[in-house]
């Protein structure tokens, strides 16, 4: 059974309210003024507030709307503004306070029942979609997750006993061999979790409307000077630095630098991983239009439409024919970042040929 909250200063206007919802099985919590309302807003957690705007001394709705919006426990809650005087004005700063729908007084009954039916059915459409994004992604985890984190984990500790075991009859050589390669299964199983991480935070992010506003409102002037040392960094991690061409050209780009960076060195890695030894790694950054296009080409086996297509978390390419390295994370958050920020992503590649991946991202607004 929903919960809905009425805050109204006029006590018929409640009853009729109250009575009229009743009857289609909602349970009604009624308040008098905006103190009490939000007291019991925040203490018994309704899934609808319907409040009006112009209480007198009771208070203001957009007030009660602002405290509510400002506190964590309350702040997702459907809104509903009834008023008598709905002009844009008034309508405006209610949405922009974060109002989800305004309820022009006098309405009728069906009215009523239509506005809070339909703020309801979006919410468990939201509501919905969230679950069904958890449990998609739980299954993921759950089936990837496990082999991916015991592969480094099998090589720390099988070297690691040896190490403790047979120290004695190893030569300085071998024991330096062994410390290499705890040290990469190390550094492997860190990137994995950190990615994994990050990843869910991104999803996380993409569910909030606000977070994804903020994330947008970010600006980086020169992204030349960010993709020169990462993807350089990463040449070198992969022992490549002269496979490594650059053609940058700076323009005003609409994200966090922490993300920005998290692009390049996923793709740029990404290049070098799927491409062999002596084959060129061109990376390039350039305007287009009102875009930022940001692209690396590489010489590599390529992928094919049906790889292409199925981008994503915790999808491994051919992972029964080559054993490589990760959950398939590395473009799937490179992608998700881009949607993040209103831009994209694309990938043109052909078998054994090599592949091109492509991130347009938008300028800022004022630039």
């Amino acid at each position: 059974m929903n919960k809905i909250l009425v805050i109204d200063d006029e006590s018929w206007l409640r009853e009729m309210i109250r009575l009229a919802l009743e009857q289609q099985g909602f349970e009604v919590i009624e308040a008098a003024d905006s103190t009490s309302g939000s007291a019991k807003a925040r203490e018994l957690l309704p899934d609808l507030i319907l409040c009006d705007v112009n209480m007198g001394r009771a208070g203001s709705g957009y007030s009660t709307l602002e405290k509510l919006r400002a506190d964590a426990a309350t702040a997702a809650m459907p809104f509903i503004l009834m008023t008598g005087m709905a002009d844009s004005a008034g309508m405006r700063h209610g949405m922009e306070l974060g109002a989800d729908d305004y309820l022009p007084k006098p309405f009728k009954v069906d009215e009523l029942y239509a506005a809070v039916n339909a703020r309801l059915r979006k919410v468990k459409t939201v509501r919905d979609d969230a679950e069904r994004k958890l449990t998609t992604l739980r299954t993921h985890i759950s089936m990837m997750m496990p082999h991916e984190m015991r592969t480094p984990l099998n090589g720390i500790i099988s070297n690691a006993e040896l190490l403790a075991t047979a120290a004695n009859t190893l030569g300085p050589a071998a024991i330096a061999e062994m410390g290499q390669e705890i040290s990469k299964s190390g550094q492997r199983l860190e990137r994995l979790i950190e990615n994994f991480l990050f990843y869910a935070r991104l999803e996380i992010v993409a569910t909030d409307a606000d977070s994804v506003i903020a994330l947008r409102s970010a600006k980086i002037t020169a992204p030349s000077n960010l993709v020169r040392p990462t993807a350089i960094a990463q040449a070198e991690i992969a022992g490549r630095l002269p496979d490594l061409t650059l053609e940058l050209a700076d323009g005003a780009l609409a994200m966090a630098e922490e993300y920005f960076k998290k692009i390049v060195a996923e793709l740029v890695q990404n290049a070098f991983k799927f491409s062999e030894a002596g084959s060129p790694v061109h990376v390039s950054l350039k305007a287009a239009g009102e875009e930022i296009e940001f692209s690396v080409h590489d010489h590599g086996r390529g992928f094919s439409t049906e790889h292409i297509q199925r981008i994503d978390a915790y999808v491994q390419f051919e992972r029964k024919m080559k054993d490589e390295q990760g959950l398939g994370l590395g473009l799937a958050i490179a992608k998700k970042l881009a949607e993040l920020h209103g831009g994209r992503l694309a990938i043109t590649s052909r078998k054994d040929t090599g592949t091109t991946v492509v991130v347009k991202l938008p300028k800022p607004k004022n630039s």
